[in-house]
């Protein structure tokens, strides 16, 4: 067979297609090479390690230890016995309350199972070997691997330091013309936060068919206005969340995605098929909670403030962060520590290539950490 396996997947991202002629698609695109597409999930499994012990620390993926909320527990197990059913109402209903939390319309809204399949939708939708992506580095692998699904180039800009914040003006001169800007706000990994104008100058520069995708995954734990009112304006913006981070929910699978509604039909098309209702209604019982929010970002903080008074104290370099996870200088090969850190039944995340001394770790229980802080020292001696 003589056309290639992007070539295969341009063609179809052209035409949309369905999730049976995508399997077809899959299916011969896999015999010559392995179909490069990673949702929440699949990249999750890069921090994957198997079975460990009940005592061992995990703080390695960005997960809530928290788990979800007593209203979603409760509301969950009621819905539990009617899975044989797709109950779309509830997802609908789901819609509704977001929209009206949002300040947006109910047709700017679509469910997902988490943030991350949307967004690498909406990276095939609109990049293309003519129209690039722009993204932050490090930064949230996903979107360029969804712009390679599709042939489209991709560009890595450094964050700006001392702050580590998106670089925004560096991102626009490295394509002027790309389909999409990607910024995680706060960034994953380095958990920095970027400024409400800085985004604003990007979104004044879009033009045409470009989009601003805002990924609010950690949004929550951080101190900071939403993005929202750019999509009730009608901006070229797509703002993805996700109930993995602050709620808890990370293996239940639920999230949204925010945008112009023919934003959403340009995307949309790849997907298909019916949203865990489980999930829908863990998610919904939950934003139902006004206290949930602000309780659960002060808890995150409080153990995170906590780990950086001792990471100060030790005269530790580390980047100082406003999500549940932060970057270590941890003055050795990543994986070097990773694996030392092991040793004391403590799991920390991976590295990223721009910064191959810093291990990300993630925030959690103040139990966990203390574990974390008293192994760090003889692991760095």
């Amino acid at each position: 067979m003589n056309t290639s396996a992007n070539e295969i997947l341009r063609q179809a991202a052209k035409t949309g297609f369905s999730r049976r002629s995508f399997g077809r698609i899959a299916s011969v695109v896999g015999a010559a090479s392995a179909l490069p597409i990673l949702n929440e999930s699949a990249l999750a499994q890069l921090s994957a390690i198997g079975r460990i012990s009940p005592d061992a620390v995990k703080i390695n993926a960005n997960e809530n230890p928290l788990g979800p909320s007593v209203e979603a527990l409760e509301v969950m197990h009621k819905f539990t016995p009617l899975g044989g059913r797709y109950l779309y109402e509830e997802t609908f209903d789901f819609a509704k309350t977001v929209a009206e939390q949002e300040g947006v319309k109910a047709t700017y809204v679509r469910p997902y199972g988490g943030s991350s399949l949307p967004l690498h939708h909406v990276v095939m939708a609109f990049t293309s070997p003519e129209k690039s992506l722009v993204t932050a580095d490090p930064g949230y692998e996903a979107a360029y691997r969804a712009a390679q699904t599709v042939g489209a180039k991709y560009h890595l800009v450094p964050l700006s330091t001392p702050t580590y914040k998106h670089d925004v003006k560096a991102m626009y001169e490295a394509d002027p013309n790309a389909g999409v800007y990607y910024i995680c706000n706060p960034n994953n990994p380095s958990g920095t936060l970027t400024p409400r104008e800085d985004i604003d100058w990007l979104v004044s520069k879009l033009k045409g068919e470009q989009v601003l995708v805002l990924d609010e995954a950690y949004i929550h734990l951080a101190d900071t206005p939403v993005g929202s009112d750019l999509v009730a304006g009608d901006k070229n913006v797509v703002i993805l969340r996700t109930f993995s981070k602050l709620y808890g929910m990370a293996g239940l699978r639920a999230g949204f995605a925010l945008g112009r509604p023919d934003l959403l039909a340009k995307f949309g098309k790849y997907n298909s098929g019916a949203v865990s209702v489980t999930a829908m209604a863990g998610a919904h019982a939950s934003i139902k909670n006004p206290k949930l929010v602000p309780e659960r970002r002060q808890i995150i903080k409080n153990v995170r403030e906590d780990v950086f008074a001792f990471l100060d104290k030790k005269n530790y370099s580390y980047i100082r962060s406003e999500s549940n996870k932060f970057l270590l200088d941890v003055k050795m090969p990543a994986k070097d520590f990773s694996q030392k850190m092991q040793a004391h039944n403590i799991y920390v995340g991976r590295a990223w290539p721009a910064m191959p001394t810093h291990s990300r770790v993630s925030v959690g229980t103040a139990e966990e950490m203390k574990k974390f802080m008293e192994a760090l020292p003889k692991v760095m001696a």
